[in-house]
């Protein structure tokens, strides 16, 4: 018997992984959260597939996203970006990602991690939704419009309520599996 998934996932082998072994699990590694946050930001305009298909593309590219040796790219490590072909060069978005991993090492410093700071805006636990359909989940809410409001003004770009949400979705931070869903509360964890 076939898994009821979620109605956004298609038939996309890595879209059903993607679904069944990450998105909703709360995620509490501040490498991984960075990476996410930052997949989220240069997903703003495009399908989430679109960049599914070039994460890897992406890890390389940007030093597995460890934020310290993002924090301190050249211009010229820039330009080599903006010709990457496995990325999105959008010059806002990669330039972005440097802002971005400046502000999250800021972050870092004054609340002992990323993973502390960011959690704040759900209480330190997952919101757990109870959505019948995929049209009833918002594409934002006052937890998101709250956090996008504190990244901006810590410095973060493309980092919209809207984009905070789905970030929000990705980590966990808020589990938004429709009751049809096979994973719909399904108790999981990623460090």
């Amino acid at each position: 018997m076939r898994n009821k998934r979620c109605a956004w996932v298609t038939e996309d082998p890595l879209y059903i992984k993607y679904h069944d072994v990450e998105w909703g699990i709360p995620t509490h590694d501040d490498q991984k959260l960075f990476e996410m946050i930052t997949l989220e930001g240069a997903q703003a305009g495009l399908s989430w597939i679109t960049i599914l298909k070039r994460r890897e593309n992406y890890r390389t590219a940007f030093d597995n996203f460890d934020p310290k040796t993002i924090s301190m790219y050249s211009e010229e490590k820039i330009q080599d970006l903006l010709r990457d072909e496995g990325i999105i060069r959008n010059k806002r978005k990669v330039r972005s990602v440097i802002t971005n991993a400046q502000a999250f090492l800021r972050i870092q410093e004054e609340f002992g991690s990323f993973d502390h700071y960011i959690w704040r805006f759900v209480g330190g636990e997952p919101i757990l939704n109870n959505w019948e359909t995929h049209d009833e989940v918002p594409a934002l809410t006052k937890e998101s419009e709250q956090m996008s409001k504190d990244l901006k003004k810590r410095g973060f770009k493309f980092v919209g309520p809207t984009i905070c949400y789905a970030f929000m979705q990705a980590t966990g931070m808020v589990n938004d599996h429709t009751k049809d869903c096979f994973l719909y509360h399904k108790k999981k964890s990623n460090p």
